[in-house]
């Protein structure tokens, strides 16, 4: 009886995975986030083809940029486990999307890792033998990088611990709920028009990479950070596919964005939009 409705349950979310419009949008959606996103990461480590944070920037603004036009009509394109959360927390998206959301975007996220582990890994076992990495070992974090973020990293020059990195990413992804919110909102009068605000999403993404990925990578999305990381973990580097320890990997690449989420929701529903809705007639 139980093996029977274990059976129904399993057979019913299939169902749901393979029919629901929200949850297609959110698994494509993430899947060319992550796939676009990673391979200028990729490029960079194996052939220096970027040679600056900020070109790698462009290439993950861009990434959300055809992502968000891609899925949005299906999903509102998301495509971030923290935006679901601050959607949910400040009353514009139902608690019991939360779930399916979250599982759609890191299998989305998941399944662009796991491509690019294929497309490259030939290249990655070639630059490995070149530079004498054991994939495994703490040196193979330059190769996990490509997958996951690294606050602790070798050859980093920035002093990063775990209170600052967590921060960090709480900061970034502050600024992008702010953007996003700012951009698509109705109280703001100056955003830009429906079919512009992608554009500008991808530009707030790019801008805030140059701020925050010399410390942490700048995650910013928790699973764009888990699903590649699991790809990792699974194929070969281990241990070596988390930053320290300490779980550091959970509080600052799944809390701090989520942190950061919320509290830009609260701030922009509570001061932000107040502000925005006055007309102005008091301003010096």
């Amino acid at each position: 009886m139980r093996k029977t409705a274990i059976a129904e349950i399993v057979s019913k979310v299939c169902f749901l995975m393979i029919t629901s419009r929200e949850l297609i949008g959110e698994i494509l959606g993430t899947f060319v986030l992550i796939i676009f996103g990673l391979s200028a990461g990729a490029v960079a480590v194996l052939f220096g083809g970027y040679q600056s944070i900020m070109q790698i920037g462009i290439a993950w603004g861009i990434s959300v940029m055809l992502a968000v036009y891609l899925t949005r009509h299906l999903s509102n394109a998301h495509i971030n486990p923290a935006v679901t959360l601050a959607m949910v927390i400040s009353g514009r998206m139902p608690a019991k999307k939360l779930l399916p959301y979250w599982f759609a975007q890191v299998l989305g996220a998941f399944l662009g890792g796991l491509m690019l582990y294929f497309l490259f890994n030939p290249s990655i076992q070639a630059f490995e033998e070149s530079e004498g990495i054991v994939r495994g070992t703490y040196e193979s974090v330059t190769t996990a990088k490509m997958f996951g973020e690294f606050y602790m990293m070798p050859g980093n020059t920035a002093v990063v611990n775990l209170p600052l990195a967590i921060i960090a990413e709480a900061f970034g992804t502050f600024l992008l709920l702010l953007f996003v919110l700012g951009f698509t909102e109705d109280a703001n009068v100056g955003r830009p028009h429906d079919t512009m605000a992608p554009v500008f999403i991808g530009i707030s993404v790019t801008i805030i990479i140059c701020l925050i990925a010399p410390l942490t990578q700048c995650g910013i999305n928790p699973a764009r950070d888990f699903g590649p990381r699991m790809v990792a973990w699974i194929m070969g580097w281990g241990d070596a596919a988390f930053p320290d320890n300490s779980g550091g990997f959970f509080w600052v690449y799944i809390c701090g964005p989520f942190l950061g989420a919320v509290t830009a929701a609260l701030f922009f529903d509570r001061i932000m939009a107040p502000a925005l809705r006055k007309d102005g007639s008091d301003t010096i």
